[in-house]
């Protein structure tokens, strides 16, 4: 039975809502260095993807971290071997219905740290890991 998605305007938790509002400026920022969004929060059941972008030939796998300091870490550091794994699967999931032949394909994290859309600061870590399939 399918589940009902609740608009994230509804949602009650502020982190939540922050992490939506990380992957669209994650997202617009890209669209302005001249990706194009193929997904966002693609999903695999329970697991989702940020974002999928591309250029040209070239797919990467985005997952988008946003932390108000540094103070308790920094945001890559979230993205441990666990969690690499799971967004790996769902990768190989949308490689198999949407890939294309010839794209190469690539895992970035991008980190926007601090306050409010004004204050934030963005990282993008390009290639920040390579899964034993690649």
């Amino acid at each position: 039975m399918p589940t009902t998605r609740v608009p994230p305007t509804d949602w009650t938790d502020q982190r939540h809502r922050d992490g939506w509002q990380a992957e669209i400026t994650a997202g617009r920022w890209l669209i302005k260095r001249g990706w194009r969004v193929e997904a966002h929060r693609y999903r695999m059941g329970r697991h989702d993807l940020d974002l999928i972008v591309r250029r040209g030939d070239l797919v990467a796998f985005v997952e988008v971290k946003a932390r108000r300091s540094d103070r308790c870490g920094a945001g890559e550091e979230a993205v441990g071997p666990k969690k690499r794994r799971t967004v790996e699967r769902v990768a190989w999931s949308w490689i198999l219905r949407s890939g294309r032949p010839g794209d190469q394909y690539r895992f970035d994290v991008l980190v926007l740290t601090g306050e409010g859309p004004s204050a934030q600061t963005l990282r993008h870590i390009e290639d920040a890991w390579r899964p034993g399939w690649r």
